[in-house]
């Protein structure tokens, strides 16, 4: 057995073939195995982690099936030739078809045959068994694995994007990655993520046929003795180099996403200009120190460049939990989650005041959810979801406003007119991009800078398909990200990342620009003061407002008011009974023609609400349907409510929303409202709650 030097963990025994005819499941169990599988553009998941099978004459030998919260680093015999089918499946796809790069097309992907792929882990106990068999696949169909073991979402990602650009003859050149990993499920549960060389995983129109083809080789009654053999055919010496050079590679891993990190952070290409925005940030945390508590929950990203990073920016850390698999709480950082790195902030705050902030990371790494310190209060805070993604958004686009400023400042005022017209961005067309459970207030964030929203169907693939669309028509798109369900993605990454996340608030709160003297707040501000549309005042905190030692709780004060559903709410998803949802949505609109006639005068006289209309979301496209519900088919649909203002005329002032799982009967529904209080919220929810379940009676 060869152990991981960093962890003491086990990589995997280059002698032991997982898998033999001696021990070798059938293929019914297979097909049963297969069953809770699911197949998706965001991940290939299931459980996997598994326990030895108690015999009435109390030996132990099998291995059965284990629960969802199971520890257990033993997978089952039958999830053995799972996995190296979906190896096969990701291998013969690297075989006959060339990566794709950023700018290139899907069909521009089929040319030439690949020759090495990165694989990595995140820190679930089944994740050396999988990649044990995986590797072995790679290497027997003849593909390089530069192993990382445990690695982070992100940052498995930016390095393939680096080694991707490579010459192919370069021993660290690859062509794709595999990465394991089940995100925020449970500690059982576990699965895979497949991605090329563009910093991102597949998107979707490449991901379905993959799934045909895992489909197809499911669907051998030969499969089982075609997984022993592919298992069988790598080299033991091949295997024995592969899983001895993880720390290589990993060093590897560590040093292009440090470098790719500078480059998301600052918006910068320059390794020079990269320097001068990054030192603008480490002098505002210098002048006004400020620390960070990371609660790391055991995850990928307590072998990552966090501590580093951070510190390098002269920001305090304080670290717990920060050692592979030490969960400490579950692992979606939401909700109770949170509490412990509060409890933690809490206490390092009466030790030293300049702690504000603290991040909770899932088990991948790829999303962090926050918790500051609130002065007033006296107590530590836990965010929500889509305040994270409003504050994000509140960062990058006020820091664009100040090189805005700057290009003013160096061109002077008669050459600047030319350049910047209306907004606070100038002549660019700018671009946020966010999922269809956002809540609008995001639309209000974005009028303010002369920014556009553009909504695709939940899924971080589709979003970040709709920008990528966007920028070939010339939309500049610096942010965008799921906004329901926590973290941000920043331009050029194409994944979430908590240090994008945490970066965005060191700029709300110790970033100033050099030449204009003014900070990402004070812009914000500003823009806030006046509504950008009408040109008349908002209710928002003007810039008479601002003061120099600011916290994060001032800014949040001058957040839009928006009273927004929790995704991860139990009340959030609803068991039906249909498992067509065309056909849901198609009574859910009868129900509704007939509730809004009844209820639209106590909707006026409570909300305001005068008029609505219905949008669907599917991939990246959204479009009205308010004559047919059912065009959302397994979409989201949102039914939009509009008022009329004093201010500015008619705006969209909320919504309720509704989309199906593909897997299962469930829906998942939401609330969102303009100004509202949570008994607010709490009645639209209500409200969409009854009409979706009289829509399943039908």
């Amino acid at each position: 057995m060869i152990s991981h030097p960093a962890t003491g963990f086990d990589i995997g025994d280059p002698e032991k073939i997982p898998l033999s005819k001696e021990n070798a499941p059938t293929y019914e169990g297979v097909l049963r195995a297969a069953g809770s599988l699911v197949l998706s553009a965001s991940g290939w998941r299931k459980v996997f982690a598994a326990l030895p099978k108690t015999n009435k004459d109390g030996t132990k030998d099998e291995l059965e099936q284990s629960a969802e919260d199971s520890l257990s680093p033993a997978i089952s015999a039958e999830d053995k030739v799972l996995c190296a089918l979906m190896a096969k499946t990701f291998a013969d796809y690297l075989c006959t078809c060339k990566p794709l790069n950023p700018v290139a097309t899907v069909e521009d992907a089929r040319v030439t045959p690949t020759r090495a792929v990165i694989l990595g882990i995140d820190s679930r106990p089944t994740g050396p068994a999988m990649a044990d068999i995986f590797a072995r696949v790679f290497i027997g169909m003849g593909i390089e694995v530069h192993y990382c073991y445990i690695i982070s979402a992100p940052e498995i990602m930016a390095y393939a994007a680096s080694a991707g650009r490579l010459p192919p003859e370069d021993e660290p050149h690859a062509d794709g990655f595999a990465y394991i990993s089940a995100s925020h499920n449970p500690p059982g549960h576990n699965g895979v993520k497949f991605g090329l060389t563009t910093g991102g995983v597949l998107p979707p129109e490449l991901v379905e046929p993959l799934i045909v083809s895992f489909r197809s080789l499911l669907a051998r009654p030969d499969c089982v003795q075609m997984a022993i053999d592919i298992m069988s055919a790598a080299d033991t010496q091949k295997i024995s180099a592969c899983y001895v050079a993880t720390s290589t590679w990993k060093r590897r891993a560590v040093s292009a996403y440090t470098l790719f990190t500078h480059e998301v952070v600052t918006g910068k290409k320059s390794l020079e200009e990269q320097g001068e925005f990054l030192d603008a940030l480490a002098q505002g945390c210098q002048e006004r120190p400020i620390g960070v508590v990371g609660e790391l929950n055991g995850s990928a990203r307590s072998l990552s460049i966090d501590k580093d990073y951070l510190e390098g920016l002269g920001v305090r850390t304080l670290w717990y939990n920060d050692t592979p698999r030490a969960f400490a709480h579950r692992i979606v950082p939401e909700g109770e989650s949170l509490l412990p790195c509060a409890a933690k902030l809490e206490l390092a705050r009466d030790s030293d005041a300049a702690f504000e902030l603290g991040y909770v990371p899932d088990c991948d790494g790829d999303r962090g959810n926050l918790v500051y310190y609130d002065p007033n209060l006296k107590r530590a805070v836990t965010l929500e979801a889509q305040e994270v993604f409003a504050l994000s958004c509140i960062a990058e686009l006020a820091t664009m406003a100040l090189e805005v400023r700057d290009v003013r400042t160096r061109l002077g005022a008669e050459n600047a007119d030319n350049l910047v017209e209306k907004s606070h961005l100038g002549n660019l067309r700018v671009a946020i991009v966010v999922n269809d459970a956002t809540s609008m207030r995001i639309e209000r964030i974005a009028r303010q800078f002369g920014a556009q929203v553009f909504r695709a169907e939940t899924g971080e693939a589709n979003v970040v398909a709709l920008a990528d669309s966007l920028r070939s028509q010339g939309w500049t798109v610096r942010i965008l990200g799921e906004g329901s369900n926590g973290g941000n993605i920043t331009y050029p990454s194409r994944v979430r990342d908590p240090l994008a996340t945490l970066s965005a608030m060191l700029k709300l709160l110790r970033y100033k620009d050099k030449k204009t003297g003014k900070n990402p707040f004070e812009i914000w501000l500003e823009t806030s003061s006046v509504d950008y549309e009408s040109a008349m005042p908002t209710s928002s905190a003007g810039a008479d407002h601002y003061r120099p030692d600011f916290c994060l709780s001032d800014i949040m004060a001058t957040l839009p008011r928006w009273s927004t559903t929790s995704v991860f709410e139990e009340r959030a998803m609803l068991r039906v009974a249909s498992t067509n949802h065309a056909e849901l949505k198609a009574a859910y609109q009868k129900v509704f023609l007939r509730e809004w006639e009844q209820q639209k005068a106590a909707l006026h006289e409570r909300f305001g609400i005068e008029s609505w209309r219905a949008l669907a979301t599917n991939g990246i496209f959204e479009k009205d349907v308010s004559s047919d519900f059912a065009q959302a088919g397994k979409g989201g649909l949102r039914i939009v409510f509009s008022g009329t203002t004093v201010f500015s005329g008619r705006k969209d002032i909320a919504f309720l929303w509704m989309r199906g799982s593909g897997t299962e009967p469930v829906l998942r529904i939401m609330a969102d409202i303009a100004g509202g209080s949570a008994e607010d919220e709490a009645y639209l929810l209500d409200w969409q709650t009854w009409m979706v379940k009289e829509a399943d009676k039908s």
